[in-house]
Order: C-alpha cells, then structure tokens, then sequence
C-alpha cells in the first residue's frame, strides 16, 4: 500500500498494520451480516452470536491503535506514510463503531422478540438498507486495500441511498404508530435499528473518504461531492 523504504522492517510494520485493519474490517462486516440475519429471521440465538463476539472487535481496535503509537514512535513516519498511519487510526474508530451499531441492532431485535407483540410494520426499508450498508462497508475496505479513490468517492456518494432509505421508513413508521398506539413499543425499536444502518452507512462513507486523505493528501470531508470526485481524480 505505500512505497518501498530502506528498511525492509518499516515496509512490513506497515503492510502488517493495513492486514490487521482488513481483518477487523471482515469481522465487522460478518458482525453486520450476522445481526441483520437475526433480525430478519428473529432469531435470538443468532442475535447473541453478535453480541458475543462484540469483544473482538474492541480488541483489534486497542492492537491496531498500538501498533499505529508504535510506528510513529519507532519510525517517525512522513507525508504519504504518516497519512496513512492516521488514517488507519480512524478507520478503526469507524469499524468498532460500527460493530458497536451492529450490536444495538441485534440488542434491540431481541427486545422486539421477548416482547412477542404483534405487529404490520413493513420493514422492507431496513432490510434493503441493511444489504446496502454491508455493501458499502465492503467496497470501501475493498477501496482502502487497494487506494483507488474512484472507487471510494463512488462509496461516499452512494451512502446517500441509505440515508434515503432511513428518511423513507421513519415517514411510513410515524403512520403505522398513529394509527395503532400498540406498535409505539416495537416501533421505536425498529426506528433504533433503522437508524444504527444509517450509522453503518456514514461509517463506510468515512472510511472511504480516508483512502482520499491517503492517496491524495486532501481532506474530503464535509466538502460538496464535484470537489472530493475532482480530489480523488487528480
């Protein structure tokens, strides 16, 4: 992922980072896949696979997070190298936050299971914005492994379906609790779900616009998406 250095050391300290970062990442996206197999089977046994392996993931971001102090203490990292060190560094904030979302969705789909109340709430949104956030979480880690900035500004600017998705099921759950105040309960559990994808979704969005800051040496967030396709296309 970078240029080769005279210390041959230095060159594995850092392939090894990005491997352990991808590893991470694979856990998170199988933490995602899990809990959004749970809620659509409401299945609780595999809700607390999720739950479960939640540990993993928080450990890989303290292993990650001291291998990155580590290298820039040992070695002093500049320009590109240094960059991609501190983009790693968040990029793991991002994916144990989104193991974290992962593991409110799977929380709260066993709530909705112990209530066992009945309900015709469509959640159709959900679940299509569930494989949507998987996608994303997928391609910009594909992104980030090989730095092909087109491929993550195509992963910021989808992120925006999700978000639509999420805008769209809120609109259709606030009409299904009016009309019945029993679905208020599970209700606000779905809206908890709904909301954790979106979360998913912002997290892929950030990892992608870090493969932009490594490649490229621009900040991309928060700026009009022409800019960041012009950055990562330069």
């Amino acid at each position: 992922m970078s240029d080769k250095h005279l210390s041959s050391q230095f060159d594995a300290d850092l392939n090894s980072l990005c491997s352990t970062l991808l590893e991470m990442g694979g856990l998170v996206e199988s933490q995602i896949s899990t809990a959004m197999r749970g809620f659509e089977q409401m299945d609780i046994d595999t809700c607390n696979l999720v739950i479960e392996r939640e540990k993993k993931v928080n450990d890989y971001e303290i292993q990650i997070d001291s291998s990155c102090t580590e290298i820039i203490a040992r070695r002093q990292p500049t320009a590109r190298d240094l960059r991609l060190v501190m983009a790693v560094s968040k990029a793991i904030t991002n994916l144990e936050r989104a193991g974290d979302e992962a593991e409110r969705v799977a929380k709260r789909t066993k709530r909705i299971i112990d209530a066992s109340t009945t309900h015709n709430i469509n959640v159709a949104e959900i679940k299509l914005s569930g494989q949507m956030a998987i996608s994303l979480l997928r391609r910009s880690l594909d992104a980030f492994a090989r730095l092909d900035t087109m491929a993550a500004a195509d992963v910021v600017q989808e992120d925006k379906q999700i978000d639509e998705e999420f805008r769209a099921f809120v609109r259709k759950l606030i009409t299904y609790m009016m009309e019945d105040p029993k679905a208020i309960t599970t209700g606000l559990d779905m809206l908890s779900i709904a909301k954790a994808i979106e979360r998913i979704g912002d997290h892929a969005k950030n990892i992608a616009e870090f493969v932009i800051y490594i490649a490229k040496g621009a900040d991309v967030r928060h700026v009009p998406h022409d800019d960041l396709v012009r950055e990562a296309s330069k």
